[in-house]
């Protein structure tokens, strides 16, 4: 089965989001800060209140919020937000009922990722799995007797249903394949799914009333993508899933399948990794992700887009769109979460003033990290020592602990294209990319826009289920253009397995810290150290002229920068060695009893060892 695509639509709906997700997320260009300036820290903007009384038709999501998830409930036509749930802890996956008054989500508040009800109603919390393996991503059935739910036994991601009452489980599939992230049908004999079993990720649909391989129908049926997050309509007659392309053949973004004419391919409706069918199912609420950001959008079934919100405070981790029924007043401990101010993640300490010339700004050791040059700016070393001192307790061990580099001196030439890295500005680290290598560390493609971003993750010690979760999309590996096969080299690489065990989302965790991934050369495919998928920056909202500003005088930025290179094999100089000449031998004389001696012969001096080659004057670019 082929997709067909509406060509104009999908672009000139695709260049709106993007252009109003520039407009969004443009920064104004600022002065550079003095030491005098107070400090800015990455304390989360106040929460907006919505009113969550009576029938509410709202969304419920989970948004990554200072390193965690947390539940929000959603206004999507004045984009306000509420938080019902908070704490140390990630709640993710939230799945309505069908009349609206439970919800069920998975959680790690327990230490291990399991099942939960909260009654929308009281408040009242209840717990449905407990076991150590990952449990998440619920999909009620239509009588609300039952979950579906993707679960870990094993190392491998199979879908299982929960009885909500006793908590009796049934296996749904045991395929060597990945099978997660189900959606149960309102007719209730069918649960659409996303699985590997057909090579990638597709999105695939259980018929329960037959059995072996007849019961499953691949739906998405796209060999270039990789699908997720499928969701039905709340009478079945449509489902919508998300995709990832890294082709120019196919669009990523929210694509929409007809039970009714279940021959035709899903048509691409617009830009989003998320997204939710309204009550009506004729607006879809989607989370659409620039590079470092999310913002929500509303369309209609054309792709039109209706409207956008502002950034959120971080990535979206589950929706659902539904008349949910919250009661007036609202249950306590609603109104507690909602209350809660999330607290800053960190504070820069400065160094006196007086130490630091013209209202620059010092650089900070780094203690106990191996690097180059283990410094950074003083406004953002405490942010590093933060997020390293998080990323220790997520995955149990000190991730951040060896850097390939932190600050790079002026004097420093890096490779081509890289003059004006943020490496220079002390605002910016790169993590070990050997961790890669040695099967620590994987990274995902994402490519947005015209750009190639990555999303880096880091394997936890433990693999108990206590730390993590498991990736389930595929990998990418850049090695892979090493591997003499024509196409790998041309495309910098190729898909990957998604890797076993339990895993951190780094870039997640950074974000939350103030730091940013940045987008790789246009040459990464050629040229390996161009993915820059180990980069972080924070940036403060400067440019880079200003972030150098705030480290050098002026004069060292406008005069080329003279950098000593030495030469990477010494050589031996020549030296200039007289040669003996010949010597003029006198005839011999008759002088009674004596002879002529010839006079010595000039012997040259030794050779002088060979010596290095000169430091060689080179000026910057």
């Amino acid at each position: 089965m082929r997709r067909r695509f509406s060509t104009l639509r999908a672009k000139t709906a695709l260049i709106l989001v993007v252009f109003l997700l520039s407009a969004c997320g443009s920064k104004a260009e600022t002065p550079p800060p003095s030491n005098t300036e107070a400090p800015t820290t990455n304390t989360p903007a106040a929460t907006e209140s919505a009113p969550l009384t009576g029938e509410s038709d709202g969304a419920i999501l989970s948004i990554q919020e200072n390193g965690y998830a947390h539940l929000f409930v959603v206004n999507p036509r004045l984009m306000q937000k509420t938080r019902i749930t908070s704490g140390a802890w990630n709640d993710i996956s939230p799945a309505l009922n069908a009349d609206g008054t439970r919800l069920a989500f998975a959680s790690d508040r327990n230490g291990f990722w399991d099942l939960y009800v909260l009654d929308l109603q009281t408040g009242a919390l209840r717990q449905i799995t407990n076991s150590p393996q990952y449990d998440s991503a619920p999909s009620w059935s239509p009588d609300g007797q039952w979950l579906a739910f993707e679960t870990f036994p094993e190392g491998n991601l199979d879908v299982a249903i929960v009885n909500v009452e006793t908590g009796e489980t049934v296996a749904l599939t045991q395929h060597p394949a990945a099978d997660y992230s189900p959606a149960w049908a309102p007719d209730g004999r069918h649960i659409a799914f996303v699985s590997t079993r057909g090579g990638d990720s597709d999105v695939w649909l259980a018929n329960l009333d037959l059995v072996g391989d007849e019961r499953y129908v691949n739906l998405s049926e796209s060999p270039f993508a990789a699908e997720s997050a499928p969701q039905w309509t709340k009478d079945g007659a449509k489902l919508l899933w998300t995709s990832s392309s890294s082709q120019p053949v196919a669009f990523s973004g929210i694509y929409v399948w007809s039970a009714d004419d279940p021959e035709r391919a899903a048509y691409w409706l617009g830009d989003g990794e998320l997204g939710a069918w309204n009550e009506s199912a004729d607006e879809i609420l989607a989370a659409v992700n620039s590079p470092n950001e999310t913002y929500l959008a509303l369309y209609d079934l054309s792709g039109n887009l209706l409207q956008t919100s502002a950034p959120l405070s971080g990535r979206a981790r589950g929706m659902v769109w539904g008349a949910a029924q919250l009661p007036a007043p609202l249950p306590e401990a609603f109104r507690q979460a909602a209350a809660e101010t999330p607290a800053a993640l960190w504070s820069p300490v400065l160094a006196p003033a007086g130490d630091v010339p013209n209202q620059r700004f010092a650089l900070a050791p780094l203690g106990d990290v191996q690097a180059p040059f283990p410094q950074l700016n003083d406004l953002v070393d405490e942010s590093f020592n933060a997020l390293r001192q998080r990323a220790a307790q997520e995955a149990g061990w000190d991730v951040l602990a060896s850097l390939e580099n932190a600050f790079i001196p002026l004097t420093t030439r890096l490779e081509p294209g890289m003059s004006e890295d943020w490496l220079y500005t002390g605002r910016a680290f790169a993590v070990n990319s050997l961790m890669a290598n040695a099967g620590w560390m994987a990274v995902l493609r994402e490519d947005i826009g015209s750009q190639t971003y990555w999303r880096v993750y880091v394997r936890c010690a433990a693999q108990d289920g206590s730390l993590g979760e498991p990736i389930h999309n595929a990998t990418w590996n850049l090695s892979a253009r090493y591997d003499l096969d024509p196409d790998a080299y041309e495309q910098g690489g190729g898909y990957a397995p998604a890797p076993g065990g339990y895993w951190i989302d780094l870039t997640d965790l950074a974000q939350a810290y103030g730091w940013k991934r940045q987008p790789s050369l246009p040459n990464w495919r050629a040229y390996y150290k161009g993915a820059r998928f180990t980069a972080f920056v924070n940036d403060g909202g400067l440019t880079w002229l200003q972030a150098m500003r705030q480290l050098y005088p002026e004069e060292a930025l406008v005069t080329p920068t003279r950098v000593l290179l030495p030469s990477l094999t010494p050589t031996p100089t020549p030296t200039n060695t007289p040669t003996p000449r010949p010597t003029r031998t006198p005839r011999p004389t008759f002088t009674p009893r004596a002879t002529f001696t010839p006079s010595a012969t000039f012997t040259p001096s030794p050779t002088p060892p060979a010596t290095s080659t000169p430091l060689t004057v080179i000026p910057e670019d």
